[in-house]
């Protein structure tokens, strides 16, 4: 159990952090306090070996203007001074003649001029054996005497002492200070992260409108999270329109279905071999299969729309000609159903869209506000000192929201708006949103031929083209409007050109 914990702490972020900055930290002070202490040593070395050289010329100056006894008189003037050098004479032979040095390294007074090496010694007139080091320079002067001037380096063996102490206390810093940031990473930062771990979890096993904790910090697991729950958002908003499909597919295309079985049923039980009535039958049949396949060709289009799939191109379109050409198709069929279809566009009405897909728009609508204005005039009983039905109207018409402005930022104010009205039942407020889902139609439509997957489709062509849907009333009947963001001026004039 406890080499499981042990191992669960080494894996962890947490541990691998603290460990990288110990390491980077420590290689950081290690290179920091050797490079320190190298370039004092040196420093050091050279201030000695300048002090002894100076010192040097000058007790020469003194025996070449006094002789041996002036030398020897000044190297006992100043081996009586407190903390003094190392000053030693002695003659041919080696012996002593005035100084303050009591015993040296027999090979010292044979080399010449500064030894580069720390020389161990003992002073004169001390009762100890305690040896100490020091960094010398010997030189012969006349009838073989030799002068030997020093400086103790016990300072620089205290320093170097100092540095070490200070890296041992560096190297204690630094673990603790790891461990510190080890335990703030761990409480702070991986506590972050298992709760991020456990609403997953919670999301994982079926609770889809679980999101993750975002707190105040606003730091990047706060922007993690917020990216995460959006995309949650989305997934929980795609899973119900999923179920909602389903069991609206289950609910509109049981009945065609179970419709088109009975009859074939019906027909072959039938024993009469009346081939009028196979015939009817089969044309029945056909007529329901092919608007069961256009029930379903919508939901694919709808489907592959939604998921804004790279094949659907994109171009300069005037919506103008296109809602223009839309109304003159559709004139036809409105005087054939006692309609009157009326429009109204403005010239270069630009956006950047799929010319297929906004015409399926446009005609949906004029079909979806046609039907029902249609319906909604008969229906209606005549009035006093009417002596002619009413009129159903339907009425299309492009404008832009506002003028031109010199800034992008009122890219929105000139929003280009497809607009069909009618005065047919409307739409309830409290309905406007609902009636633009698949399958969604209301009580009073249930009677009226459809899928209700006409303004599902509107609805997903103007997300795919990032317009806006607006659903107003028109005092009787429905005004739906589109709101197209329209093309920027210079690439409309850029395609222009190339075209």
């Amino acid at each position: 159990m406890a080499m499981g914990s042990i191992n669960k702490i080494l894996r962890t972020t947490a541990f691998k952090l603290s460990a990288i900055y110990l390491i980077i930290f420590t290689m950081f002070a290690t290179f920091l306090i050797v490079y320190i202490a190298i370039n004092t040593q040196i420093l050091m070395t050279r201030q000695l070996n300048s002090t002894i050289e100076v010192e040097v010329r000058g007790m020469l100056e003194q025996y070449r203007s006094g002789g041996m006894a002036s030398l020897v008189k000044v190297i006992e003037a100043r081996s009586r001074r407190p903390g003094a050098s190392l000053y030693l004479v002695t003659d041919f032979r080696g012996h002593y003649v005035a100084g303050n040095v009591s015993t040296l390294p027999k090979w010292v007074l044979d080399e010449r001029g500064a030894i580069e090496q720390s020389v161990p010694y003992q002073r004169l007139g001390e009762t100890t054996r305690k040896e100490y080091n020091a960094v010398v320079s010997v030189y012969e002067i006349f009838g073989g005497y030799r002068l030997l001037v020093g400086r103790d380096v016990g300072e620089r063996e205290l320093f170097r002492k100092v540095v070490e102490q200070a890296f041992i206390v560096s190297a204690i810093l630094m673990i603790v200070l790891a461990m510190l940031a080890w335990l703030f990473v761990s409480r702070k930062v991986l506590h972050r992260i298992d709760l991020i771990t456990e609403a997953s979890h919670t999301i994982m096993r079926g609770q889809l409108d679980e999101r993750l904790p975002v707190t105040q910090a606003g730091d990047e697991f706060d922007r993690l999270s917020e990216n995460l729950n959006t995309m949650l958002s989305r997934i929980e908003a795609l899973m119900v329109g999923l179920k909602e499909v389903s069991d609206n597919i289950a609910h509109d295309l049981k009945t065609p279905l179970t419709r088109l079985r009975n009859r074939v049923e019906v027909t072959l039980a039938d024993n009469s071999n009346d081939s009028d009535a196979y015939r009817a039958a089969l044309e029945q049949t056909l007529e329901e299969s092919d608007g069961l396949i256009r029930t379903f060709d919508a939901l694919l289009r709808i489907a592959r729309v939604e998921a804004k799939s790279t094949q659907i191109e994109k171009k300069p379109l005037d919506v103008g000609i296109i809602a223009a050409d839309m109304a003159e198709l559709y004139e036809p069929v409105a005087e054939d159903e006692g309609a009157l279809l009326t429009w109204e566009t403005d010239p270069n009405c630009i956006i950047s869209g799929n010319r297929e897909l906004v015409s399926q728009a446009v005609a949906n609508l004029i079909d979806n506000a046609l039907k029902y204005a249609v319906r909604h005039v008969r229906e209606q009983p005549l009035q006093e000192k009417q002596t002619l039905p009413a009129q159903a109207r339907i009425h299309v018409s492009l404008s832009r929201l506002g003028k031109k402005s010199s800034g992008p930022e009122d890219v929105d104010s000139r929003a280009i708006i497809l607009s069909v009205s009618d005065n047919g039942p409307g739409i309830a407020k409290d309905d406007r949103t609902r009636v633009l889902q698949r399958f969604v139609r209301l009580d009073k439509s249930r009677n009226q031929p459809g899928s209700g997957l006409g303004l599902s489709l509107v609805n997903a062509v103007a997300s795919l083209h990032e317009a806006r849907i607006e659903l107003g009333d028109n005092k009787p009947g429905l005004v739906f409007s589109i709101h197209f963001p329209p093309l920027l001026d210079r690439e409309s004039d850029g395609d222009s050109k190339n075209n």
